[in-house]
């Protein structure tokens, strides 16, 4: 089934690489128009024009989730070049591309932290907040956040990175009530620990392949097997749902 999103506009932060690629990639091919917004500026623009040479429309920008004037340039181009914006969805985070470390909870600096939240929380809340005003112009949007499976079980040598994403599960659910008025959907993805890893070692590899042996499904998650869930939220099918979080991660949290 595609072209589900024939006409639609979506807006993919941190879609530069990884995980962030692959929604953007998936979205282009039912039918949306999509704007790759990444603070990795060529990254932006290499995956924009492998869309456009692909037979899609596509705009690489450079942005920063954590600068409110960088998410509100976002926007306003996404209008300029496309005339409306459908969908958000708030991947950009500090996890791989933008590395975290991976310590004991008092062994993680203040300015560690405090980018942590900055970009995972405070982006995600910037970059809703710039898109808002066209969608309720609109009478229509899907914004779909980030979470992760970690937010649900917690993880050890990771505290910044898992209440971050505890906080999406949060965020969603608060701006799932107040936006619902405006025929505005907010919802959640949290994935499990997936291969995102564009040149992955040896350690990441064992890591990935460990987490496999845990969930009901037996293999190793890949950035493809989350991008169906992103097409479900951005598209007519989930126009009813709103506030929930889809655990996406092979029947490694069962709930």
């Amino acid at each position: 089934m595609k072209g589900r999103l024939e006409g639609r506009v979506a807006i993919v932060t941190g879609g530069g690489h990884g995980i962030g690629k692959a929604y953007a990639t998936r979205l282009a091919s039912e039918g949306a128009k999509i704007v790759i917004a990444e603070i990795d500026e060529k990254a932006a623009q290499a995956v924009a024009q492998e869309l456009t040479a692909a037979g899609y429309e596509a705009l690489g920008m450079r942005t920063d989730v954590s600068d409110p004037a960088s998410v509100e340039k976002m926007a306003a181009a996404a209008i300029e070049r496309f005339g409306r914006i459908d969908v958000l969805v708030n991947n950009a985070a500090i996890f791989a591309t933008v590395p975290m470390s991976r310590s004991p909870f008092d062994q993680i600096t203040v300015d560690e932290w405090d980018r942590m939240m900055t970009v995972n929380l405070k982006g995600t809340w910037l970059a809703s907040c710039a898109v808002i005003p066209q969608m309720r112009n609109q009478g229509y949007g899907k914004i779909i956040n980030i979470s992760s499976g970690t937010a649900l079980k917690g993880s050890p040598s990771r505290i910044h990175y898992v209440t971050s994403k505890a906080g999406i599960l949060g965020f969603t659910k608060t701006l799932a009530n107040e936006v619902g008025k405006d025929n505005i959907c907010v919802n959640c993805v949290a994935p499990g620990s997936t291969l995102s890893e564009e040149n992955p070692d040896e350690g990441i590899i064992k890591m990935r392949n460990q987490a496999a042996s845990s969930r009901a499904l037996k293999r190793v998650q890949s950035p493809d097997d989350l991008t169906g869930a992103i097409v479900f939220f951005a598209s007519a099918d989930s126009d009813f749902i709103t506030g929930q979080t889809l655990v996406v991660d092979g029947g490694s949290c069962l709930h």
